[in-house]
C-alpha cells in the first residue's frame, strides 16, 4: 500500500514562490506516472501536473506552464511542484497522486489513486 504525503503549503503573496513536496512510501515509485492535482473551494479538483516514471517526461495545465515545474527524485521517494509567479487564482488544496490507469487523452482525477492529505497554498493580491 502506497501513502503519500505532501507538504510544503503555505500563505504568500502574488509574484511568490513556493515548492511541494509529496513523499511515497513503499518500494514501488519509480513504477509509476506522478501527478498534481488541485482543488479550490467549491470548485472540482482539477490538474495541475504530472511526470514520467524516470521523470523525463513533463506534462502541465495550460494554467500552470512556464510557471510550475514538476520533478521527482527517485532515490528519495519523492515528487515536487515548484510553484513561481503564484497568482490569487492558484490559491487552492493540492494533492499528489499515482496514475493507476494508462492516459487515455485527458488527466483524470478517476485514473490516479493513492491520495494524500493535501496541503493548503494561499495566495493573497
Amino acid at each position: 500500500q502506497v501513502q503519500l504525503v505532501e507538504s510544503g503549503g503555505g500563505l504568500v503573496q502574488a509574484g511568490d514562490s513556493l515548492r511541494l513536496s509529496c513523499a511515497a512510501s513503499g518500494r514501488t515509485f519509480s513504477s509509476y506516472f506522478m501527478a498534481w492535482f488541485r482543488q479550490a473551494p467549491g470548485k472540482e479538483r482539477v490538474f495541475v501536473a504530472a511526470i514520467g516514471r524516470s521523470g523525463g517526461n513533463t506534462y502541465y495545465a495550460d494554467s500552470v506552464k512556464g510557471r510550475f515545474t514538476i520533478s521527482r527524485d527517485n532515490a528519495k521517494n519523492t515528487v515536487y511542484l515548484q510553484m513561481n509567479t503564484l497568482k490569487p487564482e492558484d490559491t487552492a488544496v493540492y494533492y499528489c497522486a499515482r496514475q493507476m490507469r494508462a492516459y487515455s487523452g485527458a488527466w483524470k482525477v478517476s485514473d490516479f489513486g493513492s491520495w494524500g492529505q493535501g496541503t493548503q497554498v494561499t495566495v493573497s493580491s
